[in-house]
């Protein structure tokens, strides 16, 4: 299992498309992959539970990957989180 705090750089809010994309990016691994902010933790793979965690901009969230690809997804969602337009 691995564990890595970082501050999104995103504009604003979660919103719906980032968070859309951020499922997809979730949903590329075999992992267990959790966003963990403010006490509270989701499924990365969930939109549901996704558009529930509303973290804002600057907050520090924890991503949490477990399984066969762990460190695959922990750079991926550490990736899109950094970049999320890919700039």
């Amino acid at each position: 299992m691995l564990e890595k705090s970082i501050k999104p750089q995103l504009d604003g809010q979660l919103e719906a498309r980032p968070i859309a994309m951020l499922v997809q990016v979730a949903s590329q691994y075999d992992s267990t992959v959790y966003l963990e902010t403010e006490g509270r933790r989701v499924n990365a793979k969930s939109i549901m539970g996704m558009m529930s965690l509303a973290a804002s901009l600057g907050t520090e969230i924890r991503i949490i990957t477990d399984g066969s690809d762990e460190e695959q997804a922990m750079a991926g969602m550490e990736a899109y989180l950094s970049n999320p337009e890919g700039k």
